[in-house]
């Protein structure tokens, strides 16, 4: 997980530089090509099973369709957003995942829990507003994205440790070049779909977001195979200082004071329910009745 959290910002990064010349949903397809070209002779040389049975295949289509619509949403995020605000509010999906558990799989939330969302759902409105009042609706986009990788999450957990990690990833790929390689064909002429000559070295950072992306979720499905999420959750906070971190350094871009203080306080929160799960989680099981 900690491999997921250095290599999916440097992922995001190759895609805003990459923003300004070629469209988001070009950027997808290479994304996703390139996941299918490194992967499937893996799967041909040392064996790995891909997903199979009517159960395994509907479950994978679907995580291919959510992987799709949360890259395209964090992509078009970025070509508006600073790296770390983008990540940031996106950061708002464990929240979401709770409040989920809890409307829709009646799930026991807590009183101290639902605070900590509302305090989590603060900080993000913290990050959100300077960034909303300088381009508009599209600060809302890493909101999307935390609500399609909320979901995804929860479909990989459920598949990750029934399926090859490798195996995954490479089908994966396979069905996500038709589906957005028709979009393009269609297309072309949308701001989303249109595609221009790739020059100089957009070619190697092409290559290189294919291989980060690919690589990224790969080390985030072996995770979610090898230990429990309440586990890994707290990792996954690392990816927002990192995220600074690599926005100063190739964009000399850093959160703004009101920005700065909305992440502190989304990742105070986010923490404090992972902690508090982990001790019901300890607590003994009450002794039934004699």
């Amino acid at each position: 997980m900690l491999g997921f959290c250095v290599l999916a910002p440097l992922g995001d990064a190759m895609a805003k530089l990459l923003g300004d010349d070629l469209s988001v949903g070009f950027l997808v397809f290479v994304r996703f090509a390139i996941q299918a070209i490194l992967l499937l002779p893996l799967v041909w040389l040392f064996k790995y099973p891909l997903p199979s049975g009517a159960r395994l295949l509907r479950l994978t289509a679907l995580r291919t369709a959510l992987h799709i619509a949360g890259i395209t949403l964090m992509f078009s995020s970025l070509q508006f957003l600073e790296l770390a605000d983008a990540i940031a509010i996106a950061f708002v999906m464990p929240f979401i995942m709770l409040l989920l558990g809890k409307v829709y799989l009646n799930e026991h939330v807590g009183p101290h829990r639902l605070v900590a969302c509302g305090v989590g759902f603060i900080g993000t409105l913290l990050v959100v507003q300077p960034n909303f009042v300088e381009v508009g609706l599209p600060a809302l986009l890493p909101i999307g994205v935390a609500v399609v990788f909320a979901l995804f999450m929860l479909v990989t957990r459920k598949i990750a440790k029934d399926v090859d990690p490798i195996g995954l990833q490479a089908l994966s790929g396979v069905m996500a070049v038709p589906v957005v390689g028709t979009a393009l064909l269609m297309f072309p002429s949308t701001p989303l779909f249109a595609t221009h000559p790739i020059v100089g070295k957009a070619w190697i950072l092409l290559l290189v977001l294919g291989g980060l992306g690919t690589i990224a979720h790969l080390l985030m499905t072996w995770s979610l195979r090898f230990a429990p999420s309440a586990t890994l959750a707290p990792m996954q906070y690392l990816e927002i200082p990192i995220g600074t971190v690599i926005g100063y350094l190739i964009f000399k871009d850093l959160p703004n004071g009101m920005a700065a203080i909305g992440i502190c306080i989304t990742v105070a929160a986010g923490l404090y329910i992972i902690l508090r799960e982990r001790a019901i989680s300890r607590r003994p099981a009450a002794s039934p009745a004699l």
